[in-house]
């Protein structure tokens, strides 16, 4: 089974990011430009917070 370096789980990370990101604002269209900040920031610092257990 081929391993999947660093840029690739970046890169995917990324991804599944932008696509929480994108479904919330469909999802919520009546959301407030705050809102939208507010869940963008929260879901960068889920990703990030599960990426420092996962080098742990």
């Amino acid at each position: 089974m081929k391993k999947v370096n660093s840029k690739n789980k970046k890169l995917i990370s990324w991804f599944s990011w932008l696509v929480l990101v994108v479904l919330w604002n469909y999802g919520y269209p009546q959301a407030t430009p705050l809102q939208d900040v507010v869940v963008a920031v929260a879901l960068s610092l889920i990703f990030i917070f599960f990426d420092k257990i996962k080098k742990n």
